[in-house]
């Protein structure tokens, strides 16, 4: 039985499936011959979190690029193929799967079920470059972890803990006795896969904001120079990747090896320059996959010494608000396609303040700012970009807290909060337009 299989059992429904009719009503199509290119917009990100698993199967299956609707979910999924070099001009949403986990009061848990209730409304891969969701959480976070706290209550997604299995607030522990922590990742890992998406996870690399947990201790300070910790580091990635994921964001990755340290904003040191190259090398080498992307947050500048750590793309390096410089770099740099700097529409420090209109002037930039489509720089997004957020938190607030915003104590009501109304279902039909035009492109 493969995954997603044991995952729809294991919730109670059964395996068959059939064509959804309100993912018909709602799908966007690429513009011409890429018409076969399908997801759902113009949509409140509710009316998908607040379906079943089961629906959210259907729809992915409904909005399948081939001409044979499955009525059993295939047993082999494989990634989209964009090649070994895919992440240099990938383009990168991240996802803040704690954000949208189902809150029951004072909990917070499910988040990978909100996960995959969300991607039909991820707009696919284009011909010439993938999209590429990254979850924000994976591991435990250090306080609070399976529970969401007061608005401005630290809930800090930065810290995080290795050892401890995976977060409370990502994993649908009721089910875990039939379908693994494990299982459950890869059951989301095939599911994007179906729809041509590409999938990574955010990681830290700050010494101060992860801990080791054992069977005596759960919090031990990590320490770069302790190899049982870099092992321990190095090997939980390669078993998430060995589960389908292909991209890694490393924060703070600009200051490894003490690299301009005065702007460095994490707690505890980073591993020096060559530890990192190791580390790089060693996750690509024992998952046995060089399609992996790494891509540092702001490892962007020295593009050297960012290609020779092994990094795919750094962020930030460009101004997606200027398209004409957006349009010079990618030229610029269109015969480096191991490395290349990156546009963001927005980032996870972002306070929420750009308006709707140059948000979407940004998206144009980062997927229309080139001659030929192979020609793209990386480009980054956050979920605000494409599902705006309530007007009083933005995407930073929900990094560093958990809050719920049901009014009721139920997921439905924080679904139905935490996201702007009428005024954000029109931005997400015009994102859809955007990404219509430039599935063609």
């Amino acid at each position: 039985m493969n995954t997603v299989d044991k995952l729809l059992s294991a919730l109670g429904f059964d395996t068959k499936l059939k064509e959804d009719l309100w993912t018909k009503e709602h799908t966007y199509n690429g513009i011409g011959e890429h018409c076969f290119k399908k997801w759902v917009a113009n949509i409140l990100p509710s009316e998908l979190l607040t379906r079943s698993v089961k629906d959210a199967v259907n729809s992915i299956v409904t909005l399948c690029e081939c001409h044979t609707f499955y009525d059993r979910f295939p047993n082999i999924i494989n990634s989209p193929d964009y090649g070994n070099n895919w992440g240099r001009s990938g383009n990168y949403i991240e996802i803040n799967n704690r954000a949208i986990a189902e809150m029951y009061g004072n909990e917070c848990r499910n988040g990978i079920l909100s996960s995959i209730k969300i991607l039909p409304a991820i707009p696919p891969s284009a011909g010439s470059w993938a999209n590429c969701v990254i979850l924000s959480q994976i591991f435990p976070n250090i306080y609070g972890d399976g529970y969401n706290k007061g608005p401005f209550e630290e809930n800090s997604i930065y810290g995080i803990k290795f050892g401890g299995k995976y977060s409370k607030n990502i994993i649908c522990e009721d089910i875990e006795e039939i379908i693994s922590a494990e299982e459950q990742f890869k059951a989301f890992n095939d599911l994007a896969h179906f729809r041509g998406i590409k999938t990574g996870f955010r990681i830290v690399i700050s010494e101060g904001q992860m801990k080791v947990s054992t069977g005596e201790n759960s919090d031990i300070p990590f320490n770069w120079d302790n190899y049982e910790h870099q092992e321990l580091f190095i090997n939980e990635c390669v078993k998430l990747m060995k589960l389908g994921f292909e991209a890694m964001y490393i924060d703070s990755a600009k200051h490894i090896g003490g690299f301009e340290c005065e702007n460095y904003t994490g707690v505890g040191r980073l591993p020096n320059y060559h530890q990192m190259q190791y580390i790089l090398n060693e996750i690509r080498s024992r998952t046995g996959s060089f399609t992996i992307s790494f891509v540092g947050e702001k490892s962007s500048g020295d593009f050297e010494r960012y290609k020779n750590l092994g990094l795919t793309s750094g962020t930030a390096f460009v101004d997606a608000n200027d398209f004409n410089s957006v349009k010079y770099w990618a030229e610029k740099m269109k015969y480096s396609r191991e490395y290349a700097p990156g546009i963001e529409v927005s980032n996870d420090n972002d306070p929420g303040g750009a308006s709707y209109e140059e948000r979407l002037n940004r998206i144009r930039a980062s997927l229309f700012a080139s001659e030929y489509p192979s020609d793209k720089l990386p480009s980054f997004m956050q979920m605000h970009d494409i599902f705006p957020l309530r007007y009083d938190t933005n995407t930073h607030h929900l990094m560093m807290t958990n809050p719920s915003y049901s009014t009721d104590g139920t997921p439905e009501s924080h679904f139905e909060n935490l996201f702007t109304k009428e005024d954000g279902r029109n931005y997400n039909h015009k994102v859809g337009e955007i990404f219509a035009h430039a599935l063609c492109h």
